[in-house]
């Protein structure tokens, strides 16, 4: 059964991942773009060139060493595809674009979950860029323990 069936990547559909010595240096994008579509602002938005494609219809591929995690191409992805990905002090942190009402808050606790939408546990948001400077799309950073940063690609405000 394809991703197109289901609505998600299973794990051996997903691009290769940086390594933990990599993802500790400094931020890195991680692509989850399976599609082969006619797209490309992320690689016309990355200053490093760090994003290729073998033609317009590619599935794009990060250079993780080139890749300096400016969040350039997260702030264009129209198929909110793109993750910022950083290990820090044995802390996960995954940045994504959210698109759901009421906008998270810097400090707000969150229920983190998979590509199925299935809860995995809790996180904490750290950083947002709201909305209204980033074309209405809002950039969440969420603080979580580092294990999932793979797995974690939405979150849910906890309402209360």
């Amino acid at each position: 059964m394809s991703y197109l069936v289901r609505g998600y990547l299973e794990e051996d559909e997903l691009p290769p991942k940086p390594s933990r010595e990599r993802l500790e240096e400094r931020n890195v994008a991680y692509i989850e773009c399976p599609q082969e579509i006619p797209c490309s602002p992320c690689i016309e938005s990355c200053k490093y060139d760090a994003i290729k494609m073998e033609n317009i219809n590619a599935p794009p591929e990060v250079d993780y060493e080139k890749c300096n995690g400016c969040m350039q191409c997260i702030r264009v992805c129209p198929g909110l595809a793109i993750f910022i990905l950083r290990i820090k002090d044995g802390k996960g942190y995954v940045t994504l674009a959210y698109e759901f009402l009421p906008w998270p808050k810097k400090g707000q606790e969150v229920v983190l979950l998979n590509r199925k939408g299935e809860e995995v546990g809790k996180g904490k948001v750290t950083w947002v860029l709201p909305p209204e400077k980033n074309d209405h799309t809002s950039l969440v950073r969420v603080e979580m323990d580092p294990e999932l940063i793979f797995d974690v690609r939405a979150i849910r405000i906890i309402e209360g």
